[in-house]
């Protein structure tokens, strides 16, 4: 992702590679609380810090995500401790699932989960999701689904669910919400936003009554088609930026 204008210097102490990507990563929460992607101080969107470490960045327990700023954000390593010194704790119940899918998946360099209601009524739903509209066509091969096992603070649902994921980038936890994730930012966004755009379109076909499906060959060509997922298309990050140019109007603070 390309660095953001007018940032702040970096804080004394920290490389300027990782205060770049707690910008770049500061600014998406942001995007999520302009888009209300929100679930009160819960969920999560994490980032590897390039290095050796495992270690990542996620957002302070306790804050709304319009709250969240480049210094604030906490430093973890794959087990959730905290490294260094963070004035906020971090929520254990959100890293599990986390955690399982940075370690387990290569290429997961960003993970993000929400809670919108279309989302969760469509993982709520026994059929999944419909691949009824022209943005559930774009998913073809790339969908994975994950039964509901509980509240996630069992480390040993991990290897299930990355079994279940496998290679595919767009997931819905069964009676849970939905999961992305990717090798940038803005790539793990342009696939979040596209399944959660085709979940708000499900529920306004649905209540009109009987969906028309896409045939499995439309899907195909449609997936192969979608400047979504292709790099030589920045692979979402045009209209990442661009939403995070909506952000720096509103309140660019997120940078220091």
């Amino acid at each position: 992702m390309a660095a953001f204008n007018g940032n702040p210097p970096p804080r004394s102490g920290i490389d300027p590679a990782e205060w770049q990507l707690r910008v770049d990563l500061a600014a998406c929460y942001r995007v999520f609380a302009m888009l209300g992607w929100t679930e009160l101080i819960y969920n999560h969107i994490t980032v590897r810090i390039p290095g050796p470490e495992k270690h990542f960045l996620i957002n302070p327990f306790g804050l709304h995500y319009s709250e969240v700023t480049a210094s604030n954000l906490v430093r973890i390593d794959l087990q959730g401790n905290v490294v260094g010194h963070s004035d906020w704790p971090v929520n254990p119940a959100g890293f599990t699932v986390h955690a399982a899918i940075h370690d387990g998946i290569p290429g997961a360099h960003c993970v993000m989960h929400t809670h919108t209601t279309a989302g969760m009524a469509v993982a709520c739903s026994q059929a999944g999701l419909s691949m009824s509209n022209f943005y559930s066509a774009q998913l073809h091969g790339k969908l994975a689904y994950h039964d509901f096992e509980g509240i996630t603070v069992h480390a040993d649902e991990g290897p299930r669910l990355v079994r279940n994921i496998g290679d595919r980038p767009a997931v819905i936890l069964r009676n849970h919400g939905l999961l992305a994730w990717g090798d940038t930012i803005h790539r793990s966004f342009a696939i979040l936003w596209l399944l959660n755009r085709a979940c708000e379109i499900q529920l306004a076909t649905l209540a009109m009554g009987p969906a028309i499906e896409v045939p499995e060959a439309i899907q195909r060509r449609c997936t192969a088609d979608s400047l979504q997922f292709d790099p030589r298309f920045g692979g979402g990050r045009d209209m990442f930026d661009a939403l995070v140019r909506q952000v720096d109007r509103i309140d660019p603070g997120y940078r220091a």
